[in-house]
Parts: C-alpha cells; structure tokens; sequence
C-alpha cells in the first residue's frame, strides 16, 4: 500500500512535468523539482532533530507513569466500562493494560510510540480469537477506536508547528481536542450499532455521559467566545493542561517512591529508539510530497476541487488543507509531509496550515492501522472494522474544517 502510494507521487509528477514542458513550455520545471527534493531531504533532518526530543521527553514521562502505576489504575478504573464494550475479553487480561497504554499514548498525540503498545495488544487479544483469521469483536472496536485518534494532547503537532516558526505552537489545542472527539464519538456509535453494544447500559452511561454533558458544556462556552478569545483560551489551555500533567506524573511517581530520574532515563532510551527508526520514511515521503507539489500535479488536483466547491458556492480557503485528509487515510509519514509541506508554502499560522494541523491532530492512519495491526496477528478478515473506521475519519476531517472556521474564520 505504502509502496503504491510513494510510486504512484512519483509517477504523477513525472506526468505532469512532462505536460508542462511539452504543453506549457515550461523547461524549468526539471529543475524546480529536483530543488525540491534536496529542500525536502534538508527539511527531514531538521524535523528529526526536534522529533528526537520529543519522543524521548514523553516516552520517558510516560515510563515514570507507568512505573508509577497511573496506567494500572487507569485500567482498573476503566475495567467495568471494558466488560461492557468488549465482554469477550476476561476481566484482569492483560490486554486492558496494554490497551489502556496504547489511549493514553494517542491521547498524549504520541502516535508512533503508541504503535508498539497498541501491537502488544492486539496480540494479547489474539490470544482470545478462536478463529485466528477472523476479527473478534473486541479486535475491531479496539482498532476503530485508534483509527479515530482520541487526541487530547497533540505534543507532535505543536513539534511541528514550533520546528515551522509558530508564535504559539499550542494554537491548535482546543479545535483538535473537538475535532477528535467527533470522530471517536463517532467511531464508537458505528461500532456499537453494528456489535449491538449496550451503550445505554448504566455502567457505560456513568461513564461516558459525564464526558459528554462536559464536552457539550464546554462547546456551548467556546460558542460565546470571539476568534481571538477562542484563540487565547486554547493556548492557555494546552500550555497549562501539558505542564499539569508532566507535574502529576513526577509528583505521583515521587510519592510512589519510584526512582523518577532512573525511570524517565529508561522511557527516553525507547524514545530515542523509536525516533531513529522514522528518519528514513521521513525522508522518503517528504522527497515525495515535495516533488509532487513541484511538478504542479498536486496543483492541478486542488484547483480541480477549489474549482467545484466555488460552484457549490463555499469558502474555498480549506482546499489546500486536503492534501494531509487525502493521504492520511494511507499513511501518517506522507500526511505529516503534507502537514509540513502546507506550512511552509502557505505559512504555519495560515488557515490552509491551521485546518491541516487540525486535521492531522483529528484522524489516523486508516489502511495503514488496518494493515499493520491486524497484519501483526494474521488477521485476514476485518469484518466492519474497515466501514466504521472510514466512517470515524471522515467525521473527523468535516469536523476539523468547521471548528477551523470557527476559531480562525
């Protein structure tokens, strides 16, 4: 899929020089992309060098959480809720844990470090399959629920957009934490319809209406608020609400008397082994993406769809945000290099770059989670999990436009 997806960058943008030189005359563009595919080899390592430190400072908070027991409280907490949306999996299975780290790193927007929790889990609940190449019930919530991406701290998205020159980084903080929860509200309804879960249960409502009626609160006070107030409160927010939390897990695992020094040390050694590993996809989808832009192929497909949203009469300023929804479905590395891509053509602070971030912070690699979980245990067939994860980003995407208007309209 990644293999299509890269050579099929590759291949369009040959096309589509070889238009604009044959057609338009334009002998220039030969140049113009292989500039490109050295600005964007330079632009990689740049982004590695901050993706290094942030991966490493938060996988090491999140080693003094775990250390701590946070996450096995965290699971405890959640047990009578998991018995409910996934009754196949025992009580005290150590899949809950895992799943419960898996959340907690995507809610933190520590995507890649979450994988390999997430794998941890999956393979844990492919203990329980009786029918090892079918997905269990359990397998495809747990899967919908990280394609919808539940993200409450976007800490790489604020990484990009600090690398890219942003004022204030953490900007985005409260569209992305509306836009996601639309499509993890979404994605779990999905599921729950076709699974016949019992969400009106009293265990599952004591759960999630508190959350609800607090997020619907929450909208209402944002809905009285002007841009620039909007604006304001999200950056107190998410600057408040990320020291806050890195406080918590020092001073719990302090109390807990866990040598928080020494476990921070061990997370960031993970960290540091997880990042390196991503240079070389960084490298490659960023060449990709800037070649394709260069060649003026990914011109030519949003004036082709600025084209029929101004005869629908809408605002066509999130067109140049589509590029991250488009790919992202298929692969994080390539929509991070739209995302990245999109700030630096049109400014970090733009509105094409601000409703990409949003987007980006709101919805998850489809395909890509599909193949990569369910691959990891052999799983060959996916059921609904396709349709209702699909359905989870798409809300995302349409939410993550208009809370974009919203604040920044």
């Amino acid at each position: 899929m990644l293999n299509t997806l890269w050579l099929g960058f590759f291949l369009t943008a040959a096309v589509a020089a070889l238009t604009q030189w044959l057609v338009g005359g334009n002998a220039q563009i030969f140049a113009a992309m292989v500039e490109a595919l050295f600005a964007m080899a330079r632009l990689s390592v740049e982004v590695m060098v901050l993706l290094f430190g942030t991966l490493t400072l938060w996988l090491g908070f999140l080693r003094i959480a775990e250390k701590a027991g946070i996450v096995d409280a965290l699971a405890r907490w959640l047990a009578p809720l998991f018995a409910r949306l996934m009754p196949g999996v025992p009580s005290g299975h150590p899949a809950l844990g895992l799943m419960t780290l898996n959340f907690a790193a995507n809610a933190l927007g520590l995507d890649n470090a979450a994988t390999p929790m997430g794998l941890k889990a999956m393979k844990a609940l492919q203990e329980l399959n009786p029918e090892p190449e079918t997905a269990t019930n359990a397998q495809i919530l747990f899967l919908v629920l990280n394609a919808s991406s539940l993200t409450l701290l976007p800490v790489t998205i604020f990484m990009y957009r600090m690398q890219q020159g942003a004022p204030d980084p953490t900007l985005v903080f409260l569209p992305i934490l509306l836009a996601t929860s639309a499509s993890t509200l979404v994605g779990l309804v999905s599921v729950a319809v076709v699974q016949r879960l019992p969400l009106w249960s009293p265990v599952v409502l004591a759960y999630l209406l508190p959350v609800a009626l607090a997020l619907g609160g929450f909208m209402a006070l944002l809905a009285a608020l002007g841009s620039t107030a909007l604006a304001q409160l999200s950056s107190l927010l998410g600057n408040v609400t990320l020291f806050a939390l890195i406080v918590a897990f020092v001073a719990i695992g302090a109390w807990r008397k866990v040598a928080v020094y020494e476990a921070f040390i061990e997370g960031a050694r993970e960290g540091f082994d997880v990042a390196k590993g991503l240079l070389p996809y960084l490298v490659a989808m960023l060449c990709a993406v800037g070649v394709f832009r260069a060649s003026g192929a990914l011109g030519y497909v949003l004036d082709g769809i600025r084209w029929c949203v101004t005869v629908l009469g809408a605002d066509t300023r999130f067109v140049d945000a589509l590029p991250t929804a488009l790919v992202k479905p298929f692969s994080g590395s390539a929509a991070r290099a739209m995302l990245i891509e999109t700030m630096q053509t049109h400014g970090v602070d733009s509105f094409p770059a601000l409703a990409a971030a949003i987007i980006q912070g709101s919805t998850e690699t489809t395909f890509y989670v599909l193949a990569v979980y369910f691959g990891a245990v052999g799983i060959q067939r996916a059921r609904h999990a396709v349709g209702c994860a699909l359905l989870a980003e798409l809300a995302g995407v349409v939410a993550a436009i208009a809370v974009c208007y919203r604040f920044f309209g």
